[in-house]
């Protein structure tokens, strides 16, 4: 139980310490840290200026983790993100130098302006957590976490990420604008210098390494497991939907239920923690069908009216009612 408590603790310390940073976006702030802690990987679209790159930065910051950028842009080279191997003269021997990818948390901006070439040269890294060059694997470090950005208001000039690629994200955040009174806080915040310039790491990447472990602790009843299956399940017969989610889906939705029951300070999960997720865990999975698109429907919304539809387990699930 002190083992949970200590990994709730660190969990709740890098969610308060990107909040000095990042105002009035707690959700998407606990999404990137519950990615984090489910070895998952995060894209977060929205317009430019909102803060994208700046929580991608803060989370790093304040895991005290290494940390690595790549601006993606049309003429980005796979080798420019994986690392290429150099001839050395004086040894006789070819040596690897390692691109950014091979970084604790890595900010892949505006990953949607590279060429599908360069996209494709991260999923390597991505679900393998491993690169190759000139036929040498090369690992990336523990813990290891992508954080791309991406503008939806950019169409020129830009590559959409293909399904493959989109589904080997855990989550989809979008911030947002703020509100008035947030805006005038960064406004004021900001007079003298940014917040993130005094940004200090309040864990270790040995500590996220313990909280990760923890996380996959966290009790799911069987009648819990069966409702994530469920909600994953529709997604693939609804009318509104061409392509619906892969098992893939259903393993990111469970394991962001046990990280988020733990950062609420249970050691069970709820089915509660399944709706809060199941939006921005599976929505970026699908396509919707053209015949919804015309009609202005987005996946987002075909996720969530698949949430209300689904039945909830009765709450004889024992897990739900432990003290």
């Amino acid at each position: 139980m002190q083992q949970l408590e200590n990994a709730r603790s660190t969990a709740q310390l890098i969610v308060d310490n990107v909040k000095r940073v990042i105002l009035g976006k707690e959700e998407a702030i606990e999404l990137g840290v519950i990615a984090l802690m489910c070895q998952g990987h995060v894209l977060i679209e929205d317009v430019p200026g909102v803060g994208k790159t700046m929580l991608a930065r803060s989370i790093a910051r304040s895991a005290g983790c290494t940390f690595k950028r790549i601006q993606f842009t049309p003429d980005l080279l796979p080798t420019d993100v994986t690392g290429v191997s150099i001839f050395n003269q004086k040894t006789s021997e070819f040596e690897f130098r390692e691109g950014p990818i091979i970084a604790q948390i890595v900010l892949a901006d505006e990953i949607n302006r590279a060429t599908p070439k360069t996209q494709s040269s991260t999923l390597e890294a991505m679900e393998e957590r491993q690169v190759t060059v000139e036929g040498i694997t090369h690992y990336v470090p523990n813990p290891f976490m992508v954080m791309a950005t991406q503008n939806p208001i950019e169409y020129e000039g830009t590559f959409p990420l293909p399904e493959a690629q989109l589904d080997r994200f855990f989550v989809l955040i979008k911030l947002g604008y703020p509100t008035l009174d947030e805006e005038i806080a960064i406004i004021e915040g900001q007079q003298q210098a940014h917040p993130i310039a005094t940004l200090q790491a309040v864990t270790s990447a040995e500590e996220i390494l313990e909280l990760q472990k923890a996380t996959r602790e966290i009790y799911v009843d069987d009648l819990i497991k069966r409702y994530i299956v469920n909600i994953v399940e529709t997604t693939r017969h609804h009318d509104d939907i061409s392509l619906g989610a892969s098992p893939r889906g259903s393993i990111s939705l469970f394991r962001g239920a046990q990280a988020l029951a733990l950062i609420r300070g249970r050691d069970y999960a709820l089915p509660d923690d399944v709706k809060a997720l199941a939006v921005p865990v599976i929505s970026h999975r699908l396509i919707v069908s053209a015949a919804a698109r015309m009609r202005g429907v987005n996946a987002s919304d075909v996720m969530a009216s698949i949430v209300e539809s689904v039945a909830v387990p009765g709450a004889e699930a024992r897990g739900w009612v432990r003290g």
